[in-house]
This record gives structure tokens, sequence and C-alpha cells, in this order.
């Protein structure tokens, strides 16, 4: 054949040659056409049919608002994956109980809704927590108002992550809770109600997911987030292996409020925990922890800022009240560093200049709206009225305390380690409060330190209020020793999982 010559494609093959080049592509497409059906067959055969279940199809908008979220095969392959309902802990549970758990919570905030898949195994009598799947939406319930299924359906895409991590043989006996914080509440009773109403019966006819016998879907008050957040910290420090081991206090600062709670022991004959809300018996793995809890609404971080700038403007306008328009003039401010003018969040009338020079002129402040002189009808109190027995008596040196939120999130970016006493507190809030002359030096090997304080003008009010709530308020010693966390073997210091594992402890009923 010459170079360049095609004879297929100019026509130039004899007859004879395109008969028996013919022949044989006939002969290559039937022993390919066999060979091909050979092959589907053994597939077919090969692949289980779950994979490739018969209702699987493509849905249409109304069939995703109506169908239930467990259905579509794409959930099957990644929850049927052959360890999913094994662990590398053990191979048998403890007994009567299953190897593996599952657990459901979404906690309902006022901001957005953030959805904890847990999964634990039962290898000892204590549930052990293996894995949490997180995610986190915007906006929260209490943005839809009126709209409660609106409201309901917004919450499909957090339990779309339920529906792929907890595998199929399980979701029946998966127990679920959706618990709103103080933010739905502000709505008012009827649109709450009508909200909550609606999640609920999204959760009992759209998934397969039973819902929590006590509490299922309820707006949850501090009382509860406080002894959650009691049972996340003891849970993770493993005080509830040993029944002998004592239990570590919690106090926790949000925005609006403050919680602690704690197993006081009593040591003098006749001395006990008096009785009322304070009380708390709760029932956990077999014992009874006799608790006391308190939640101070209106002491949170945000409001004790707000209650500081009402303050001095009371003082410096005794009588005159919030003004109705804006002011031209800064107030000194002595919580604030010089030169810094700030408007309050809460306050936009006001105008603040920054006078600080010193702890204990903010500090005067930030003791003052503790109201410590309230009336108290049950004594010991604490503060602003309430009934709380003596921390020094009832619990002594060498038990742990734990605080977190706003604790943590105000120090921690100045360096404090997670253990401190009060006294190394009150230095720090000393140092910071009296201006960049003094901190610089101090924070010259931290530059995140002097990074934060130039970014926010409000350190030294921070710390020097929650310095007067630990050892102002809740009469916590200079020398005790505190310890300040985000998290405790990578996993969050909040109430979410201590309000799971309480939710496992009830009598289990699957869904039908």
């Amino acid at each position: 054949m010459l170079n360049g010559f095609h004879p297929d494609r100019y026509g130039g093959m004899s007859s004879l040659s395109t008969a028996n080049s013919k022949a044989r592509q006939k002969q290559i497409l039937t022993r390919a056409a066999v060979v091909f059906v050979c092959l589907i067959g053994l597939m077919w055969l090969l692949i289980p049919e779950s994979r490739y279940p018969a209702d699987d199809k493509v849905a249409t908008v109304s069939e995703v608002e109506k169908a239930p979220a467990t259905t579509p095969a794409r959930h099957d392959v990644a929850t049927s994956a052959p360890d999913s309902t094994t662990s590398t802990h053990c191979s048998k549970p403890y007994p009567g109980k299953p190897l593996i758990q599952y657990a459901i919570m979404i906690d309902a905030g006022s901001s957005g809704s953030r959805i904890h898949v847990y999964r634990f195994n039962n290898c000892k009598g204590t549930p052990e927590l293996e894995h949490e799947e997180f995610k986190m939406l915007e906006p929260g319930l209490s943005s839809y108002g009126d709209d409660a299924e609106g409201a309901a359906k917004s919450l499909d895409d957090l339990l779309e992550v339920a529906v792929q991590h907890v595998p199929r043989d399980l979701q029946k006996c998966t127990p679920i809770a959706v618990k709103a914080t103080a933010g739905l509440r502000k709505l008012g009773p009827q649109k709450s109600e009508k909200i909550l109403k609606a999640v609920r019966n999204r959760l009992e006819t759209v998934y397969p997911f039973p819902i929590a016998k006590t509490d299922g879907v309820v707006v949850m008050d501090g009382r509860e987030e406080g002894i959650y957040a009691w049972i996340t910290v003891n849970y993770l420090l493993g005080n509830f292996d040993d029944k002998d081991s004592n239990t570590a206090a919690v106090f926790d600062l949000g925005g609006g409020s403050t919680q602690i709670a704690y197993e006081p022991k009593f040591t003098v004959a006749n001395e006990d925990l008096e009785e009322g809300e304070h009380k708390y018996a709760l029932d956990f793995h077999g014992r009874t922890y006799t608790l006391y809890q308190h939640s101070y609404l209106g002491f949170g971080l945000n409001e004790a800022r707000s209650a500081i700038y009402k303050y001095v403007w009371d003082t410096l306008n005794p009588g005159e009240g919030v003004p109705k328009t804006a002011t031209s003039e800064p107030l000194p401010h002595p919580c604030l560093p010089k030169n810094a003018t700030v408007i309050p969040k809460d306050y936009e009338t006001m105008l603040f200049s920054g006078t600080a020079t010193n702890h204990a002129q903010c500090r005067k402040i930030t003791d003052s709206i503790m109201k410590k002189d309230e009336a108290c009808s049950l004594s010991p109190c604490s503060f602003a009225g309430v009934y709380q027995p003596s921390l020094t008596k009832t619990f002594p040196p060498g038990k742990d305390i734990y605080t977190f939120s706003f604790f943590y999130d105000v120090t921690e970016p100045l360096g404090m380690p997670s253990e401190f006493t009060l006294t190394e507190l009150r230095e720090l809030t000393s140092i910071v409060c009296s201006g960049e002359e003094v901190y610089k030096p101090y924070f010259a090997h931290n530059p995140k330190a002097l990074e934060a304080l130039k970014a926010k003008p409000g350190f030294c009010m921070d710390l020097s209020y929650l310095y007067s709530l630990l050892h102002y308020g809740y009469d916590i010693p200079d020398t005790r020793v505190v310890k300040t966390a985000k998290k405790i073997k990578n996993v969050e210091t909040g109430w979410c999982l201590g309000a799971s594992i309480a939710m496992l402890d009830e009598v289990s009923v699957c869904k039908a």
C-alpha cells in the first residue's frame, strides 16, 4: 500500500476484499454481542437488589415535600456500611442493651438550628460516645413568625444528615428531640406553640425516628440547660464510670443568663439542701444525684454589658432615664479604654468615652449590678436574693469547677491557661484595665492578645464582670482553681450531649 493512500476512504478495494472484510466484521460483532449479554447477566446476579430498590425514582417537588425522607435510594449505600452496627471497642454489648445506639438532638436557637447526631456503643454500663455528626443552618425557627409549616420544613436539611448517617435498620429505634431556647419564647405562647406543633407533626409523619417521650419537642428553660450541661461535662470527664468519683461543678455564661449546677456535700450534722426549685433529683444510670441548680436570667454577658452602660448613665444623669435623642457629648466610662468612643447596642442614644486607668473603678460598677443587697428570704444567698449553699463549705478544693461559653470566649484570646485561680483572673483584669502603656509590654510576646484588645474595646468591662460574677456573685474564693474549656475530649461542653444521654436513659420505644 502506497503511503498516503486510503482505499476505504476513496473506494479503491476489490469486491472480494470487501466481502471478506464484511464477513470478519460480522463475526466480531456477533461475538462481542454474546460477551456483552453474558456480562450483563453476571452483573445482575452479583449486585444486590437492595442497592436499586424498585421504588427509586426522580421525585417531583410535591413528592419531595410529602414523601418520607428515608426512602431515596442514595441513603442506602451510606447507611448500610458493614461496620454501621458494629464497634471496634467490643463485640458484645452490656447486658440488656444494644451494641450500637444513636441519638439525635436539634438545638433550635434564636439565630439558627443545629443538629447533633451522636453514635454510642454500649460496651459498658454507661454509653460511650464514638462519633458525632454536626450541622448548623440559619435562620432560627423564631424568624418564621406566623409561618409554622415553613419553620418545620426548615429543619429538613438538618434531618437529612440524620437519615444519611443513622443505619436504616436502627432508624426506627433512634430517639430524636427538638429543644428550642428562649428565642422562640419571645414570639409569644400562641406562635411558639404553633411552630412546635408543626415540627412535631412533621417528625411524626415524614421521618422514621421516634420522638423522645419526655420533652421531645419543647422550649427548654434555663434550669434544664444547667442540668444537661452538668451531665455533659461529667460524662466527658468519666465521672459516671466510678461510683466513688467526685462530680464537677458547672458554670455557664450565655448572653442572657448564667447557670450553676453542682452536687453539694454537707458535712455538718442536720444540714442539707433546702427544698425548692433549686433542688434537682437526677436519676441517671442507676444512681440518684441531688443537685443544686439555678439559672440567673438577666445576668448573661450581653445583659450585663447593657446594665453597666445604664448604671454609668444613671449615675451621671440621676432621674433622667434613657435619653430619647442621641447625646452629642460623650460621658466618661471607667470600663472602656482611653480614647475609645462607644455607642451601646441596646442604648443607641447614649455615647461614652473611655477613661479606664485601673481595675478598681470598673470593678465597683460590676459589683454593683450583682444586686447583692437584695432581700434574702432563704439564706445563704449568692446574689439577686437567690438561695445558694456556700461553695466553700459544700464544694471544697479538690473538686473541679468548670466554666464555659463566655467564660472561655473572653479569656482564651488573651492567653489565659485552661486552669487558673481567681487571683490570676483579677491580675489579668487589672493589667488590661490599666491601658496600653501597661498591657502592651505584658503581651509583647502574644500578638494574638494585642490584636484582640485592639479590635474590641470591651475586654476590661467583660473581664471585670467575669471576676465579679465568680468571686462576688457566686462567692468562689480567690485562691480556688477554676477550669475553662470549649471542648473536652474534642466534644463541645454544651447541653446537647447531656440531653441526648439523658434521652437514651429513658425506656426506649421504637417507632412502628
